[in-house]
């Protein structure tokens, strides 16, 4: 796979370890699950290890990468990093031996920005006191409902440079939203066979809470079929803010 990505709010994408499994019903259309399958079928090497049938799938069982580990010390110039959009970082499968391995290439490799988001925040929030956190480290929670807000409290303790909500796919509205110590939302609809629609009035309530909070706003897509099927404005703009210290392109 191409480390190139198509994702609005990246530049590329860095998979040390791969696989997952549902969690809460943000995961029920996993984009990343059915591309697992797909790349099994056409042999792709780091997608051979099947997860539970019942909450995951065929070539997304949960595997770890050494020989990932450098790619990010070849990149020739600075870039914006999303860590594992085939996996979560802090999943009980993945070694702490291994999360920190990966928290050291981060920091021997200050030229990039890295984004991380997991669903684990609990166990996030267990392990953080333990990481050598990076200041070139972005950490990030997916908040998909209301009872998944839970994972913020987990996320503001943690000694990140910058704290992020991933409100995608957006599945209902947010009226209890609190951004006290978070940098950044990004909110989105769902896409794919099935994809369950995102009501404007979730995103404009969210878009209102971070003007009112002064934290950058990210509209990603409204999704549908596929993820450009519904375009990025909301209305009538599109909104693509990015924390202070984000890498130029």
């Amino acid at each position: 796979m191409s480390d190139s990505s198509s994702i609005e709010w990246t530049e590329s994408t860095w998979n040390p370890t791969t696989g997952c499994d549902q969690v809460s019903s943000g995961c029920d259309n996993c984009y990343a699950l059915t591309l697992s399958k797909r790349l099994k079928a056409m042999g792709a090497a780091k997608y051979q290890t099947d997860g539970n049938p019942k909450t995951s799938g065929p070539g997304f069982g949960v595997a770890v990468h050494r020989d990932a580990l450098d790619l990010p010390y070849r990149w020739h110039r600075p870039r914006l990093v999303f860590v594992n959009s085939m996996s979560d970082l802090f999943h009980a499968k993945v070694p702490i031996a291994f999360v920190r391995k990966v928290f050291d290439v981060m920091r021997e490799t200050p030229q990039h920005t890295y984004q991380v988001l997991t669903k684990r925040s609990s166990r996030l929030r267990r392990l953080s006191a333990s990481l050598d956190w990076p200041p070139n480290l972005w950490m990030g929670v997916s908040v998909e409902d209301e009872l998944r807000l839970p994972r913020i409290d987990d996320l503001r303790a943690v000694d990140a440079a910058v704290r992020f909500v991933s409100a995608e796919p957006l599945l209902g509205p947010l009226p209890n939203l609190d951004l006290t110590g978070i940098h950044w939302v990004i909110t989105g609809g769902e896409s794919g066979l099935g994809a369950r629609p995102c009501d404007p009035e979730w995103v404009r309530q969210i878009r209102d809470t971070c003007a009112a909070a002064s934290v950058p706003f990210f509209h990603k897509q409204w999704g549908g079929r596929h993820p450009k099927a519904g375009g990025r404005e909301l209305d009538g703009r599109v909104h693509d803010d990015m924390p202070s210290t984000a890498v130029a392109s």
